[in-house]
């Protein structure tokens, strides 16, 4: 094993933080190398373990790949104060319950939705950001409703048992304005055909 950022010898590299992950059948230790300081992280795995398969929207299927969800995290997070180990919290996360809901093959909407709701209790500007790639926000609207919606709601830590942000239940926040607008409106119209009847019945 070498350092990934200045290929220094396995001698120079020590592991400052280990754990199992994967129900157990993994190892995953967080590793610094004494030569250049920087950090990493590394997987021990059984070889026979099952493989898991992403299923695509579209059917396609693609082994699964933790560096792709780090990714994706990554590109959320940029520039946000989240620590580094946060996105390999999230990605082992995620990776668990994968292999406790599936035996084989994972839909990508599973993984999408669990690094989404994961991503909101750290950071609503990076739940965002990854909601913008994934949901595929067509117009400033959806992007907009979608964001309202964040700030509006609680926070998860406060609520656990909140829909998930990522719930293709959820309420459409435009919508729920739009209705919320027109309940207003009544009495405001009542009002002024009242100020007019007045005005209108008094003597010359």
């Amino acid at each position: 094993m070498h350092c990934p950022f200045c290929d220094a010898e396995k001698d120079r590299l020590k592991v400052i933080d280990s754990r199992t992950c994967e129900n157990g059948r993994a190892i995953r230790r967080r590793r610094q190398c004494v030569q250049c300081s920087k950090r990493f992280t590394t997987y021990e795995r059984i070889d026979e373990a099952p493989k898991l398969s992403v299923v695509k929207n579209g059917g396609d299927k693609q082994p699964w790949d933790r560096r792709k969800i780090i990714a994706g995290i990554e590109r959320a997070a940029f520039k946000l104060d989240i620590a580094p180990s946060e996105f390999d919290r999230i990605a082992d996360e995620v990776e668990d319950e994968a292999l406790r809901n599936f035996e084989r093959e994972v839909p990508t909407e599973f993984i999408g939705n669990r690094v989404g709701d994961k991503l909101g209790r750290i950071s609503k500007v990076a739940y965002v950001r990854f909601a913008s790639v994934y949901k595929k926000f067509q117009t400033a609207e959806e992007f907009i409703d979608e964001t309202r919606a964040v700030i509006d709601a609680p926070d998860l830590d406060d609520d656990p048992d909140q829909t998930h942000l990522f719930s293709e239940g959820r309420a459409n926040p435009r919508k729920a304005k739009t209705a919320d607008a027109g309940d207003d409106s009544a009495p405001a119209v009542d009002r002024r055909r009242t100020r007019r009847a007045r005005r209108t019945s008094k003597p010359a």
